[in-house]
């Protein structure tokens, strides 16, 4: 998660997931964003046809350099994955 400030959106990102992230006017806004955007990037990607990686775990995550120089920056917050297979496609 980055707070960019009073001037800017906080930002949510998934490292494991390229191009799915979610925002909001404050943290809380965008931590209850997540679960949606989580949702609707795996729908997407499923539509495409494309696998759905699996996450890491913060340990995993912590052993990657690039995603370990990230962690120390910004706060960790774990974002269940919604069973979107049970989900209504989108009209």
């Amino acid at each position: 998660m980055e707070d960019a400030g009073p001037d800017h959106a906080v930002g949510v990102w998934f490292p494991d997931l390229p191009g799915c992230f979610a925002a909001g006017d404050t943290l809380d806004e965008a931590l209850q964003n997540a679960p949606e955007a989580l949702a609707l990037w795996i729908e997407t990607m499923r539509a495409d046809g494309h696998d759905i990686p699996h996450a890491r775990t913060p340990s995993e995550l912590k052993n990657d350099p690039s995603a370990a120089a990230e962690m120390e920056r910004f706060a960790i917050a774990l974002i269940p994955a919604p069973d979107v297979a049970l989900q209504p496609a989108a009209e």
